[in-house]
């Protein structure tokens, strides 16, 4: 039996283990399935050199537990190691500077960027266990198996081993802190997080693991949209199917492959933090992937696949990473590119489609300028008549009769159509079109719009009286003078209150409402992007809303007439509240009222 030290500057390095990677303890498992892996690898890479001798047989990796010995056990059948191998690669930790490297990582929980990087990948074992054993064998001709075991110190023992064949196990004796990972099902569920895909088969509990061909290494001319529905639902078992996907695949100047699924999305930004999953090699890396892909991106669904990627990164590295930067710019590139296909392959589709790809693409082109860019070609927008347009397309259609008298092309939308029906159906006697922005991010989206068109001005259709929101400078008198125009707005102001509501006359059609209420575009915008902000409600702020009288109305001129008598008063409080009923400002105690009034004045 030979004795000795792990060659180790410090002997501070399993407290280290121990304490400071514990955060992310279950990277032992992957770490050392990963070890197998490429002994696995290595062997077939070396079975038709000179010294390999038999067959490579059954490659199985396989995953146990002994719940009486409390032993959790990887073994493979790979290239094994000799003594010299063991020596070389297991009792000698090597990184530079331990020292500096104890000061480095005291303070840190982010394991990820420890292990690996230092070579600690098999020493991430002593986070679960308090002794871990090898039984290895080489499978080089005339090798002895060899048997090694260290019990958490800095000190080891090797001597000849048992293993008859050629291969690795690894011995777990798991620790009283961890005794969870003798539990069949918290073991299983570790290895389909981390191994699901790795490309040698793995065997725990009597069942196989993983897909060893994942979909994303096959080319896509010979995959049907069957193939890519499935492995969907492979992923996300319970999902619906998505929309589209893009297969990427590229060697030059970086490697990558992949999958990524369009869902079928909702008009409001759900957390994604699982959505995408990186992997290096087919190894599970993370699926916190938006230090690799656009914030929008992460809207998106399925598998990032880069061996330029190490296994264990930290978040600064991957900010830092040059290849990283490349691949988040051919990914927004490879998306845009797909999307303007979809859009000139099957204008129809993408128009069906937009309904759920629509949030993504706005919130894109918010996040990204260079994926707004492209976008401009494929983004559409929808009027109250559920007919779709490209901007151009847009800008063309409603020229002749939304240009104003400074030449700038009004879009007038309603965020509700059946709440502002009223607006909408004036606008329409007007052969004005609407369309119809109802997404949570519209008034962010609205703005972009504004500053990539030139000469727009983008109006919700209730923010003025239509004469207003399109000024052609065409003015309509008023049938009333001047006393009979103040008897009715102060009429209007004893009853509205001038706390919340401007009071102002306008001389409209005789046609058009005799009471509205308004509210500026940039008032609203104002508070409905604080809102969304979570800066709290500013509806309460003074000078939210206009009441916009119609001078040119008979109840008007009725109105006026009376010179403010009771039933002047009357029908003017009817005729506030039916304004306030049509922009959803009458509840409570006012509602109620409201309903009895026109119960009464039925009888």
């Amino acid at each position: 039996m030979k004795q000795g030290n792990l060659t180790v500057h410090t002997e501070n390095i399993f407290p280290i283990i121990k304490k400071f990677l514990y955060s992310d303890h279950e990277i032992f498992l992957r770490e050392l399935i990963s070890n197998a892996v490429d002994a696995t690898q290595k062997l077939k890479t070396y079975s038709s050199s000179e010294d390999f001798e038999g067959d490579l047989g059954d490659l199985t990796i396989k995953v146990s537990i002994d719940s009486k010995k409390n032993t959790l056990t990887i073994s493979d059948r790979g290239i094994g190691m000799t003594e010299e191998e063991v020596d070389k690669y297991i009792n000698q930790i090597a990184f530079s500077s331990a020292e500096e490297f104890v000061q480095k990582y005291a303070d840190k929980k982010d394991a990820a960027a420890i292990i690996g990087h230092f070579g600690l990948g098999f020493y991430s074992a002593f986070m679960v266990a308090d002794n871990v054993e090898l039984q290895t064998k080489s499978y080089r001709k005339g090798s002895e198996a060899v048997h090694w075991s260290c019990v958490g110190t800095t000190t080891f023992e090797m001597e000849k081993g048992s293993r008859k064949k050629r291969g690795t196990e690894v011995i777990l004796h798991i620790n009283e802190d961890s005794k969870e990972f003798l539990e069949t099902a918290r073991i299983e569920n570790m290895l389909k997080k981390y191994c699901s895909f790795m490309p040698v088969e793995i065997e725990f509990d009597g069942k196989k693991i993983n897909n060893t061909e994942p979909l994303w290494l096959k080319k896509p001319a010979g995959l049907k949209d069957e193939d890519y529905i499935a492995f969907y639902k492979e992923l996300y078992p319970y999902a619906e199917d998505p929309l589209f996907w893009i297969h990427l695949n590229v060697d030059y100047p970086f490697n990558l492959t992949g999958i990524l699924y369009f869902p079928k999305a909702t008009n409001y930004m759900e957390p994604q933090k699982n959505k995408i999953q990186l992997y290096s090699n087919q190894v599970f890396v993370t699926d916190e992937v938006k230090e690799i892909v656009p914030e929008f991106l992460t809207l998106l669904h399925g598998i990032i696949d880069s061996p330029d990627i190490p296994l264990n990164v930290s978040r600064s590295y991957l900010q830092a990473d040059h290849n990283v930067k490349k691949i988040s710019s051919y990914i927004v590139k490879k998306v845009s590119d797909k999307l303007a296909d979809i859009f000139k392959e099957n204008r129809e589709d993408f128009e069906k489609k937009w309904d759920d790809i629509g949030f993504f693409i706005k919130y894109g082109m918010l996040t990204d300028e260079k994926f707004a860019e492209k976008a401009m070609d494929f983004s559409l927008v929808k009027n109250v008549d559920n007919k779709y347009f490209t901007f151009n397309e847009y800008s063309e259609k409603i020229k002749p009769l939304q240009t104003d008298k400074t030449d700038h092309q009004v879009w007038l939308y309603a965020n509700d159509a059946q709440q502002q029906h009223g607006f909408i159906d004036a606008a329409k006697k007007k052969s004005y079109d609407i369309l119809i922005f109802n997404n949570p991010i519209d008034n962010h989206f609205i703005q972009l719009i504004e500053s990539k068109i030139e000469k727009l001005s983008v109006k919700r259709v209730d923010a003025d009286t239509l004469d207003k929101l399109i000024d052609k400078d065409e003015k309509i008198g008023s049938v009333l003078n001047s006393e009979e125009e103040t008897s009715l707005k102060e009429t209007f102001e004893s009853i509205a209150g001038k706390e919340k509501y401007s009071v102002k006359l306008e001389s409209l059609s005789p046609e058009d409402a005799p009471v509205m209420i308004t509210q500026s575009e940039w008032m609203r915008r104002m508070k409905e992007m604080s809102r969304m902000n979570g800066m709290g409600n500013m509806d309460s702020l003074p000078g939210g809303y206009d009441l916009i009288l119609n001078t040119n109305h008979k109840l008007s001129k009725k109105i006026a007439d009376a010179k403010g008598d009771e039933e002047a008063k009357k029908l003017s409080g009817y005729l506030f509240d039916l304004a306030r009923l049509s922009q959803n400002l009458l509840s409570g105690q006012d509602l109620t009222d409201f309903v009895s009034k026109s119960i009464e004045n039925l009888g």
